[in-house]
């Protein structure tokens, strides 16, 4: 994947230098712009803006704070490399949430791997779930791997929100997102509370939730997240719809159809020694009994113990 880093300077003085640093990275694009050229650059989303403050025509304060209060580049780090050796300076830099100030003369090495690194970094937060901080599919793969390579038992809780779409179309994706966070706090919140060792948590994406924990026996914990969430989730609905029992939702042709409110359904793949030789497995074992869970109405869980 190419990684799009802005130079900001007036005079062109820095783009040589980043490029011929990292001339045996071809992943790494190296793009000049102006600073009065900021606003048009920023649509872009770069991966990292390095700012020259002694090239610039402007004030670099409020450069830093346009960068930071654009909606889009709000976590793209910044990298401010300057002459002024002022504390007081670097401080006030810093306060605007810029990653790092480096003073000039400037280590070429030390730039580099600052470079590296950073980018490394933001990588690794792609992979995590904006919306909750939960691990995403790259990570939960590789515990998933982990664990079938310790081959010791564990069980696998696959969940999901039932009428997830009913509840966005009537209540739009802004309160979709809020009920997506409040079913993460409460898988968190339960295994947390359960003290269970080496338990890990991860968000599919969307409405999908893993949870992964030692031991062969999570019915307990199943019942204890069940609960939570049904004792909890009505604060996301209006009277009128908890006084129903149901939402109204009109389909494509304007008829008015009646779906329960959400609920969650969890199934739980027990993965016995030896019981599946890959991950693959495990998922398409998941796949069956969440639609086992999800076949009942309400929340509930089902549990595959098949050898």
């Amino acid at each position: 994947m190419i990684q799009e880093i802005y130079i900001i300077d007036d005079d062109d003085s820095s783009i040589v230098i980043f490029r011929e640093l990292f001339k045996n990275d071809p992943e790494y694009k190296f793009i000049s712009v102006k600073s009065d050229q900021i606003d048009i650059a920023l649509k872009n989303i770069p991966s990292l803006i390095v700012i020259n403050e002694d090239a610039i025509d402007r004030d670099v304060i409020d450069l830093c704070r346009k960068i930071r209060k654009d909606e889009d580049n709000t976590i793209t780090p910044v990298i401010v490399v300057s002459s002024n050796g002022s504390k007081q300076h670097r401080m006030k830099i810093l306060q605007e949430s810029i990653e790092y100030y480096i003073k000039k003369p400037v280590d070429e090495e030390y730039l580099y791997y600052t470079v590296k690194n950073l980018n490394r970094l933001l990588s690794i937060n792609r992979r995590i779930s904006p919306l909750t901080g939960l691990p995403g599919n790259v990570q939960i793969h590789a515990e998933l791997k982990k664990r079938l390579s310790r081959k010791t038992p564990f069980c696998v809780l696959y969940l999901d929100l039932d009428n997830f779409k009913s509840y966005n179309d009537v209540y739009g994706f802004l309160k979709g997102d809020q009920i997506i966070e409040f079913t993460a706090e409460v898988i968190v919140r339960e295994i947390h509370d359960s003290q269970l060792q080496d338990s890990f948590i991860g968000h599919i994406g969307g409405d999908d939730f893993v949870a992964i924990v030692d031991g062969l026996n999570c019915e307990r914990l199943c019942q204890n997240i069940l609960a939570r969430f049904d004792a909890n989730v009505t604060k996301y609905f209006t009277d009128e719809d908890l006084e129903r029992g149901y939402i109204e939702v009109p389909n494509r042709k304007g008829i008015i159809e009646q779906f329960p409110l959400t609920s969650l359904s969890i199934g739980v793949v027990v993965a016995d020694t030896n019981r599946f030789h890959n991950i693959l497995e495990i998922g398409e074992v998941g796949a069956q009994v969440k639609h086992a869970a999800k076949s009942v109405m309400g929340s509930s869980y089902a549990v595959d113990r098949r050898k």
